[in-house]
């Protein structure tokens, strides 16, 4: 696998990862809550920062994770039925994404189980200060941990074949990639914009948002499929 090939599966997985909504739905909560407690406008950005900060660990540490379990069970080499088996995991959840991410409702309420989301309104509730903020960014990503094992499995993949120097490299993109949207959205909160234009700007493109990310995992998978899985067939015919 070539450096340009490993980099670009781990920018559309990253790519991918960041169209998700879970934690992009509890930053905005957390800055409503903010706002109808009347918190102040440097108090509420402390807390949407240190809720980022705690996405971006959490990505990293489950990216990072994933590499070091792919380098130490494959060992550098990984054959076609792994990756087939990527490839089939990421065009399910392109169906799957496609089919219910979101629910059949108004608004922008996503697919996870209703205790978990009334888990997480609770969290964003009573969260006060800055740690408290940073352990719901952590939980945000577990939320949704089915719907990213996926891509960051891609991404691992790809990033055993690099040299160690470039697989730290990888794994910094992979994060800041994949923690756009919330990053996004505390800079929007930070820069004045109101959370009613954010919300009305997310249900007006949940659809595109929806169809951008089971799409982007179709072609991951059919990438990955026809560039490894069918060249190593191939390769293994042409030996016979």
């Amino acid at each position: 696998m070539d450096y340009l090939s490993s980099f670009g599966i781990i920018l559309l997985a990253a790519l991918i990862h960041t169209s998700f909504q879970v934690s992009v739905s509890v930053i905005t909560l957390l800055s409503g809550h903010a706002i109808r407690n009347k918190v102040s406008a440097n108090r509420s950005l402390a807390l949407t920062s240190s809720f980022l900060f705690g996405v971006m660990v959490m990505t990293m540490l489950i990216a990072a994770f994933a590499g070091y379990t792919a380098s130490t069970l494959l060992s550098g080499q990984i054959p076609a039925y792994v990756w087939a088996t990527v490839s089939g995991l990421l065009a399910g959840l392109g169906v799957a994404v496609w089919t219910f991410y979101y629910r059949k409702q108004p608004g922008t309420t996503l697919w996870i189980p209703r205790s978990l989301a009334a888990f997480l309104h609770e969290r964003t509730r009573v969260t006060q200060s800055t740690p408290e903020a940073f352990n719901l960014g952590l939980m945000s990503v577990l939320a949704e941990i089915i719907f990213i094992a996926p891509p960051i499995a891609a991404a691992a993949l790809a990033c055993i074949a690099l040299p160690a120097p470039l697989q730290f490299v990888a794994v910094l993109l992979y994060t800041c990639v994949a923690s756009l949207g919330v990053a996004v959205v505390t800079l929007l909160v930070g820069g004045g914009h109101t959370l009613s234009q954010i919300q009305r700007w997310r249900e007006n493109n949940k659809r595109f948002l929806q169809f951008a990310a089971g799409s982007g995992l179709i072609i991951l998978g059919s990438y990955i499929y026809v560039t490894y899985v069918l060249t190593a067939v191939a390769a293994l015919g042409g030996g016979v």
